[in-house]
Formats: C-alpha cells, sequence, structure tokens
C-alpha cells in the first residue's frame, strides 16, 4: 500500500524510481528571463532545458544524473573550465545561438570533460574554422554533430580526427569553398552529410563509400564527377538541388541511390541531349585525365542506377531528354515542372534502315509532372513509352486533347503524320488514374476524349468557356471518383454528366451554373462545391438522394431565395458540414440576409412567402367565381347602360 502511494506521489512531481533511488527526468527553465543558472536544480534531474534566456556564464552544475543539456539561444560566453566535471552522463549537449566565438580557447577547455557526449549542437555562434577545431577534441565518443550557420570557409583534414565514430554532420549555412583531400574518408561510420548553404563549387572525385544522405544544396556547384573504380558506394539520397549545374552529375559506378534532387540549376542550358551528354563526357575525361577512346561514361553509369524519384523542375530545359532518362530502368516519379518544353518530340538517335522508329520505354515511371511548361505537342511515341504511368500533371500548358481514343499509333504511318497531330491520345494511357489538365486553354472535350483509360481523378479547371461534348466522359464513368470543373464560365445548359456512381468529390465552383445535373442521383458523392455560381435554390429530391452519403459542402458566393431552402433543412438534418455557410447569403421578398441569420428566424424572414404558399386550391376557386360573377355584372350593367343612351338619342 505504502509502495503504491509513494508511486502515485513520485508520477505527480515528475519523477520516477529506481532501484530505491528517485530521479526528477526533466525541469524546463526556458523562457525565464534567467542571467544565471537556478541554484536549487534537483541533482537528481536527467533532463534541463534553460533555452531562451540571458545566461553569459556557466559555472560548475553538480548534476550527476543529467543526460541532456539545452542551453540553447542564451548569451553565453563564459565557460569556467569545471562547469561539466560533474556531468558524467551527459549526452546531449545544445549550446546554439550563443557567443562561444568569445573565449574559444578556454571555452573549449570546459567539453573536453564530457567524454560520454553523444550529440553536439554548436550551431549559429560565429565560430571560425579554428574555434571550431578546439571544440571537437577529445570527443571520441560524438555520433551527431550539428555546426549550421557559422563562418567556417574550409574544412581541413585534421577537423574530425578525434571524432571518428560520427554518423551524422550537419555544417550548412556557413562559408565553406573548399573540403581538403580525407576530410571526411577516415569516418567509417558517416551515413548522413549536409553541406547545404555553403560556397562549393565544384565536386571532382567523391570518395564517400559509406555515406547514404548527401545534401549539397544552395551552393554554386556547377558540376559533380565521380572517378570510376570498383568499390560500392552506400550513397541513397543526393541533394544537388539550386546549384549552377550544366550536367547531369556522374554519381558513383556502383551505387544505391534512389532520390536525385536537381531542381533549380541550369540543366538543359546547353541546348540539345546529345550536346549536354557530350560535353559532360568531355569534362569527365578532363578530370580523370583518360587519353582512350570517348565512351559514354555517362550513360553507362546512369544505366545502372536504381534511381526511383528524380526532380529536374526549374530548370532550362528546351528538349525532353528521352534517352538518358529512359536509362533509369526503375524510376518511378519524375519532376520536370516549369521548364521550357514546347514539345516533347521523339527525336532519338539510331533510326534503323527500315525506316521504323526506334521505341524507347519507361517501364517504371508511374509519376510523370510536366506542369508549368508551354507544351502544345507530345509525341504519341512518348506516351506509349508510358506503359505504367499512373499519374500525369500538365497543369498550365496548351494541350489539346485528341477526340476518340482508338490505336492512334498504329494508323500513323510516318513521323510526318504523327507531328501534324497536335492533340494528346489520352486513350493509349491504359493505367492512367490521375490526369491534370488545369489551365490548358482547351477549347472543346470531343467525344470518348478518356476512353480505355482508367481515371480516377481529373481536373479541368480553368479552361476557359470549354465546351464539353455529352459523350466526352464516356468510358470512365465506372472509375472516376473525383471531377473538377471549375471556373470555367460554363452554364446549366452546357454541362452533362453521365452517371458516375463511383463520384465522391465534385468541385463546379466559379461557373454561371443555376441547376444541378440529375444524373448526380447515382452518384455516392461525399463533397460537393458549387461555390459562386447562380443558383437560386437547389433541387430538394437530388439534395436529399445525395445527403445519404454527402459530408461536406460548399455553398458560398450564390444567391439563394431564403424562402425556398427546404434542400438546406434536409442538409442540417442530415448534420453535413457546410464550411461556408458563415459567408453565406440569400435573399427574401424586401431585403438580402446572412443564411445564418435567416436559419435563426426562418419564420419571420418568409412571413408573407408562406402565407401566399398557404392559400389552397378551393380559395382559389372562390376567388375565380368572385372575379367571373363581378366581370359579368359589369358586362350587363354596360349593356343596360349602352340601351339607356341609345333610347334617351331616339
Amino acid at each position: 500500500m505504502f509502495s503504491n502511494l509513494l508511486l502515485l506521489w513520485s508520477l505527480s512531481h515528475d519523477l520516477y524510481i529506481t532501484g530505491g533511488t528517485f530521479f526528477a527526468p526533466k525541469q524546463f527553465w526556458n523562457n525565464q528571463n534567467l542571467s544565471s543558472v537556478p541554484l536549487d536544480l534537483d541533482v537528481r534531474l536527467r533532463r534541463l532545458d534553460l533555452s531562451n534566456n540571458f545566461i553569459r556564464q556557466l559555472h560548475t552544475l553538480a548534476l550527476p544524473y543529467l543526460e541532456q543539456l539545452d542551453l540553447s539561444n542564451n548569451q553565453l560566453d563564459l565557460i569556467s573550465d569545471e562547469a561539466f566535471e560533474n556531468l558524467a552522463r551527459l549526452e546531449h549537449l545544445n549550446l546554439s545561438r550563443n557567443g562561444l566565438n568569445i573565449n574559444a580557447g578556454s571555452n573549449s577547455k570546459a567539453l573536453q570533460s564530457l567524454g560520454s557526449l553523444r550529440s553536439l549542437d554548436i550551431s549559429r555562434n560565429g565560430l571560425s574554422n579554428d574555434a571550431v577545431q578546439l571544440y571537437l577534441r577529445r570527443k571520441s565518443s560524438l555520433d551527431q554533430l550539428k555546426m549550421t550557420g557559422n563562418a567556417l570557409t574550409r574544412l581541413s583534414h585534421t577537423l574530425f580526427r578525434e571524432n571518428i565514430h560520427l554518423r551524422t554532420i550537419t555544417i550548412d549555412d556557413n562559408l565553406i569553398s573548399e573540403i581538403a583531400p580525407g576530410t571526411f574518408e577516415p569516418l567509417s561510420q558517416l551515413e548522413t552529410l549536409n553541406l547545404a548553404k555553403n560556397n562549393l563549387g565544384h565536386i571532382c572525385d567523391f570518395k564517400l563509400y559509406q555515406v547514404k544522405y548527401l545534401n549539397l544544396s544552395r551552393n554554386s556547384v556547377e558540376f559533380f564527377v565521380t572517378r570510376e573504380n570498383q568499390h560500392s558506394y552506400s550513397l541513397e539520397i543526393l541533394d544537388l538541388s539550386y546549384n549552377k549545374l550544366l550536367y547531369f552529375p556522374i554519381v558513383p559506378k556502383k551505387n544505391h541511390l534512389k532520390y536525385l534532387y536537381l531542381q533549380n540549376n541550369m540543366l538543359g542550358a546547353l541546348g540539345s541531349e546529345a550536346a549536354m551528354v557530350s560535353e559532360a563526357n568531355s569534362l569527365y575525361n578532363e578530370i580523370v585525365r583518360e587519353n582512350v577512346a570517348m565512351k559514354n561514361n555517362l550513360h553507362a553509369i546512369w544505366r545502372q542506377m536504381p534511381l526511383f524519384y528524380i526532380d529536374l523542375s526549374y530548370n532550362h530545359f528546351t528538349s525532353f531528354p528521352l534517352e538518358t532518362l529512359s536509362l533509369l530502368s526503375s524510376l518511378e516519379s519524375l519532376h520536370f515542372s516549369h521548364n521550357c518544353l514546347q514539345s516533347i518530340d521523339w527525336n532519338i538517335r539510331n533510326y534503323s534502315d527500315s525506316g521504323l522508329i526506334r521505341q524507347l520505354s519507361f517501364h517504371s515511371l508511374k509519376h510523370l509532372n510536366l506542369q508549368s511548361n508551354a507544351l502544345v505537342y507530345i509525341s504519341p511515341h512518348f506516351l506509349k513509352a508510358l506503359t505504367q504511368i499512373e499519374t500525369l500533371n500538365l497543369q498550365e500548358n496548351f494541350m489539346q486533347p485528341c477526340a476518340s481514343a482508338g490505336n492512334f499509333i498504329s494508323s500513323l504511318s510516318t513521323q510526318q503524320t504523327i507531328l501534324s497531330t497536335s492533340c494528346a491520345a489520352f486513350g493509349q494511357l491504359r493505367t492512367l488514374k490521375h490526369l491534370n489538365l488545369r489551365e490548358n486553354n482547351i477549347k472543346i472535350l470531343q467525344l470518348n476524349t478518356f476512353l480505355r483509360t482508367s481515371l480516377v481523378s481529373l481536373n479541368l479547371a480553368k479552361n476557359q468557356d470549354m465546351e464539353m461534348h455529352e459523350g466526352a466522359l464516356d468510358g470512365v464513368q465506372a472509375t472516376l471518383q473525383s471531377l473538377i470543373i471549375s471556373e470555367i464560365n460554363m452554364s446549366s445548359s452546357h454541362l452533362s454528366l453521365p452517371c458516375m456512381p463511383a463520384l465522391t468529390q465534385l468541385n463546379i465552383s466559379n461557373n454561371r451554373l443555376d441547376k444541378m445535373p440529375n444524373t448526380l442521383n447515382c452518384s455516392l458523392l461525399k463533397e460537393i462545391d458549387i461555390r459562386n455560381n447562380a443558383f437560386r435554390t437547389l433541387n430538394h429530391s437530388l439534395i436529399h438522394t445525395l445527403s445519404k452519403n454527402l459530408t461536406v459542402m460548399f455553398i458560398s458566393g450564390n444567391n439563394f431565395n431564403c424562402c425556398d431552402s427546404s434542400w438546406l433543412k434536409t442538409l442540417n438534418e442530415m448534420k453535413i458540414k457546410l464550411p461556408d455557410i458563415s459567408r453565406t447569403k440569400c435573399f427574401t421578398s424586401d431585403q438580402n440576409v446572412m443564411m445564418t441569420e435567416y436559419l435563426k428566424s426562418p419564420s419571420s424572414y418568409c412571413l408573407l412567402h408562406k402565407e401566399a404558399q398557404e392559400v389552397n386550391f378551393g380559395q382559389m376557386i372562390v376567388i375565380v367565381i368572385f372575379l367571373s360573377v363581378l366581370l359579368t355584372v359589369l358586362i350587363m350593367f354596360s349593356r343596360k347602360l349602352c340601351n339607356i343612351q341609345k333610347s334617351f338619342m331616339v
């Protein structure tokens, strides 16, 4: 009984018991405007957070069980020699955002007593090359080191000689322009190296066999070359984004590379694919000083890469590098958005004497992003090569879909015939599930545009004044789950949708619609967006049917009739979410009101309307009879008056 009470007491005081000893696992003194370390700290502490204060000096800490200490974002510039002597168990130390560049010699001595330290963060201390070397002395157990935002300009080959167990090094946002040979090679356990945001200009001979993740983004790298050797490299992720690359990187021949980030470079600036590949191979031969016959090192190496993902967006490509990218037999995701493509032609080398066009294939490619180029043409041969494509993003281009989706490619006998066809035959893409054609200036969707695809989602938004054939969606009614037809300026008379039993999301916002298609009653819609149209009311029967599956509906920006809103009552009764109802207006016979105000007292706003509706058929008959009798009396009276006038005249 006593032990149970003791346990409850210890838990309520953020303590725990081990071997009969009480330990205070953690204490938080962050953001307390402290100018010094509190004197009454519990000696049993395991974790201590003193971050975001104004501590300038650090004296002896008698905390023998402390494992984690956070002193980040203070004004610390003086650490006594004995400060850490009693912290035998300290494994994680955060000293970032202080003034450790001052008194670096004496301060660094204090850290030399931390023999068990595994993680050290000395970021943003204004540390120079020499100062960093002082702080890294006698840190043989260190496996994580962070030095972001200092003043390092060069990494010497002796920098990490006492930290050979490092697994993760982060030295981003410095001024490093040179790395001495042999700096990282002795670190046999190094797996993650982050050198982003520095001034590195090139990588001439990459030798880090053990590194799995290498971040060189936001430098000034113009080329990345690895000498050919028989070593196996562990590299899985290489980030070379935001550099000045003119060529594809020549990576290790034996590698495990899965993710390659090359966005925001100057790739493609040399013109054609052939020119870029040739220049890259010439550069390789110059660097390694090979005097043998020219060979295509780039393609030889890329053919062996097990690459899964590559990002080539925001570069300068004017032509699609078909041959190079088709070598990547494992590639599943390709980002090629925001380049300068106007067409994807099938200009590949080595045509046979028979006149037949050589066919390449992207056997594994599932996701292709071509957004924000200037595409007006995609070769049918390229589409045919996408044998496993599932997601195709063509947003912000000028692509026009072809009419029907028959065996388009077989009907084209010559390359000249192909070039004369400016539309895209999406029917070739049998595996296609997600297609984004937003903002392509599409003029018309013809019959069977997407026949033989496996479309699950289709985005046709922002194709101003697009006409939609009644059978445009034939062939995908059974599979389509998400459809976006917003911002087209379409009226209800031009919106014809088939019965789509799988449809769960529909966006028809920002048009001129005043009526929802009745064919929606066979859809299992969960989300509908009808914002910014011309609806005055909604079909109550349709809404009642849809509400059985509906969860969310957006309705603002219409001109609803408050007194013809039985559909709204149904939505409320079925507890359908209306996230924008507070911004939705409706009108009565004499005013416009917010829908939320109307719902508070519907009868007071629609009393006259209701009374008018309550006029029954019998009352109508009485009124008609009364008017008929009155009209008869008036006619008889007028005739009698006319006879009197005639007799008077006689």
